[in-house]
This record gives C-alpha cells, structure tokens and sequence, in this order.
C-alpha cells in the first residue's frame, strides 16, 4: 500500500503524479514527495514501529514505495551514541553521535538514500542506476545496484581517493572517472540523463532519493525516546539531508508519534568550499558557487543542488551554520577517535570542528541535547590523516629493547612524578 499522493513543485505547488522527475515543467522548481497525511495517521504507531526489523524500511509509510522495499533490508538504524568523553571535551553535557560510519554495507549515510532511489528505480522499470558522486555516493549505488541485479555505471571526479574508487569497482559496476570536479560530473551526468534511459539516483530520481534522507531523523527521535533533539549538526554538501531532518521531524509531529519538539539545526561545511555557509553569513539565500579546495573531498560540491532550501531551513529553524580549515577538520577526526573511539573521514571531522565552534560562540548551549550526525568512515579517506598520526616504533624481538623503548617513552611522565613529590 502506498500512501504517496504524487509530487510537487516546492516553488509553484504545480502538482505532478508519482513519476521519474524531478524538475517542474513549469517553473523549473525542484519536486517534493508528498503523503496523506491523514491516512498514514491512522495507518502507523511506535508500537507497529517497534514491532519490524531494525532497518530503515521501519517507517515505510513515511517512504515514496508502493510495494514491498527491494534493497536496503540491513541499512539503517545505525547507533545513537551518548558521547561522554567528547561532550566533556567541548562543554556539552548531553552530546550525542549518530554514527552513519558503520551503515550497511558501505558505511555512510548515503545507504539510506540509494535504497529508497533504487527501490523506486525497481518499481519504475529501470534496469540501469546510475549517479555522479564524490565517492560515498558511488559506493552506495553500486553495492545496491549488485544486489538488486541492476546494471550500474557511476560517475567520479578524477582524483578521488582510492579507497572509494575500489569501494564501488569491487561491485562490478562501470566507473568513468572525470577530468573536473564534482560539479563538473554533475552537469555531464544531467546531459547523459537526458540522452540515456536510466534512473539517476540524483538527478531524476532526486526527490524519491532524498526522501531517505529523513530515516536518520526518524532514528535519532526513536533512539532518544520519541523525542526530538533540541540541536542537530550535519555535514553539507549537495544540500540534501539537512532540509530533509527538518522534514522528518515535522511528519513525526503531524502523524502523532511525537506530540512537540523543536530542533534548530546547524551546517557544517569545509572552509575550502562553503558556498552555503558564506550565503549565510552574508544574510542571503543565494549561493554563489565557489571552487573546491579542501581535504574534505565527500563535501566538496561548489555550487550544491538544495544550497537555497538549506539556507531557508536554518533560517527557519534559529540554526546556524559554520566552515573548518583543513587543519580543524583533522583535530576534528583526531578527537572523535580518541574521545569516542569512531574514525569519520573529513567530512565527520568538519562536524566535530563545527560544533566546537558553535558551542564556543553560545550558539549551542552546553546543557541542551546535541547530536552530532557523522555521515562517513574514515577506512575510505586514510590518505587525508597519514600524515598527522603516530608512526608505529620499530624494534627488535628483544624484551631489553623494549623496555629502553617504554622508559625512553615515559621519561616526561616520571621526572614529572618525581618533581610532584619534592
């Protein structure tokens, strides 16, 4: 049973029936999904929530499908993590980390999006996905796409790191790397969509795409008891998940499983490429495309597809937005490992940067509920750390060996003992 109504022009309001599109005829505005309401009420309750697998598909009234989900039946429902460490490192007394690091099967948050795109792709009668991605998004598609049996080409910016490049080939899809960057991809991407018959997961599969989106808010209420967050700090890139989690929490109040709440909600953004945070700071919603140059390369989209509805949902919800340096978003990746023991590649360490950033400036204060949403695994992006952690010490299988090497490492901690006690 679907409780799809059809799509919507979010400019113009032009209504569309459920169809692979995703700009209006009309205004060329970008199209929402949208419900009825009213029967999803009566349809859905925690309890029913609580009584289906641990997966995204949980909230299957509040997704764009018409039957049974085809892929995505092990993503989601990823961690909420009290932080206690990490909270006591920035002043906050209820810190908490989504961690979308360890989504299956390619451990990011972009699992969630591809197995909602390439269930609908399904019941559309595509049988090639494909995308443009600076990597997460690349992986995504190709593992699900291998697992539905769908043919894959999927589209990257030449340079990308080799981990992600090997964490789609492996899946067997075709990969044409781009001389450019993202944006570069994109607009190629847009050309071939419209020549090829295939569901690009981001471009005319867009608005089923990003309604995934809302399964990590949908989680993050459930997790904390059927209540929303008062903070919430996310990673921008195309701009699709942040307008989505104010969405996601507006549908739990109108359907009945929470009753209040309200979450203002924070971007965070590298400052080598922060076209939304610059637009926010200068008090406009007009983004004005920049050229990426940051070690966060997951984020590094110059001109973002949803930067304007980014900007009108902070806006909206009293949020704020803030940008890392490189070498913030490192000590970002750096304290989240040693406070809580997660690895995040860049784009996590930009959350992290960012919200120490907001809690310094009294934008977020200390002794309300945060959540930080960590959208990506730093196994894929090593080559952005290696060259600020410890070397491994090399000795010989020799116990002497050892020892001269722990009293040479802990001299410091001794001559500072011995001078505590005279």
């Amino acid at each position: 049973m679907t409780f799809v109504k059809g799509l919507k022009c979010r400019e113009c309001n032009q209504d569309y029936p459920k169809q692979p599109i995703h700009v209006c005829e009309t205004c060329f505005g970008p199209l929402e999904v949208v419900y009825d309401y009213d029967r999803i009420k009566s349809s859905i309750s925690r309890e029913k929530i609580a009584s289906r697998p641990n997966n995204l598909w949980r909230y299957r009234e509040l997704l764009p499908i018409d039957g049974e989900p085809k892929v995505g039946l092990y993503s989601g429902y990823t961690p909420l993590i009290r932080a206690y460490r990490l909270g006591e490192a920035l002043g906050v007394k209820q810190l908490y980390i989504k961690d979308d690091s360890v989504n299956h099967p390619t451990f990011s948050y972009k699992d969630r999006v591809v197995s909602v795109a390439i269930s609908c792709a399904i019941e559309f009668g595509f049988d090639t996905v494909s995308c443009a991605s600076t990597g997460n998004l690349a992986n995504a598609v190709a593992a699900h796409a291998a697992k539905a049996g769908l043919n894959c080409y999927v589209f990257i910016p030449d340079g990308l790191e080799q981990a992600k490049i090997i964490g789609s080939t492996i899946y067997g899809p075709r990969t044409i790397s781009i001389k450019g960057n993202y944006d570069d991809v994109n607009r190629l991407c847009s050309e071939i969509g419209d020549k090829y018959d295939w569901a690009f997961v981001n471009v005319n599969l867009r608005p089923y795409y990003s309604e995934g989106a809302k399964t990590h808010a949908f989680e993050i209420v459930e997790q904390l008891g059927w209540k929303i967050p008062r903070h919430i700090v996310v990673a921008t890139a195309g701009g699709t998940i942040l307008p989505k989690l104010a969405k996601a929490f507006n549908e739990l109040k109108r359907v009945g499983l929470v009753e209040d709440g309200e979450c203002k909600i924070y971007s965070a953004q590298a400052s080598g490429c922060d076209p939304v945070i610059q637009a926010l700071k200068k008090g406009t919603d007009l983004i004005s495309p920049v050229k990426p140059n940051t070690i966060a390369s997951s984020i590094a989209i110059g001109n973002p597809a949803d930067g304007y509805y980014v900007v009108k949902t902070i806006q909206e919800t009293g949020g704020w937005g803030e940008s890392a340096t490189d070498e913030e978003i490192l000590d970002g990746i750096k304290l989240l490992a040693s406070t809580e023991g997660i690895f995040t590649e860049p784009a996590g360490g930009t959350e992290v940067a960012v919200t120490k950033k907001l809690v310094q400036q009294g934008r977020i204060p200390r002794d309300e509920p945060t959540v930080i949403c960590i959208t990506g695994n730093g196994y894929k992006t090593i080559e952005a750390v290696a060259g600020i952690v410890e070397k491994p010490f090399c000795i010989n299988a020799d116990l002497k060996n050892f020892d001269d090497l722990y009293n040479q490492l802990n001299q410091p901690s001794r001559e500072k003992a011995v001078a505590g006690k005279r």
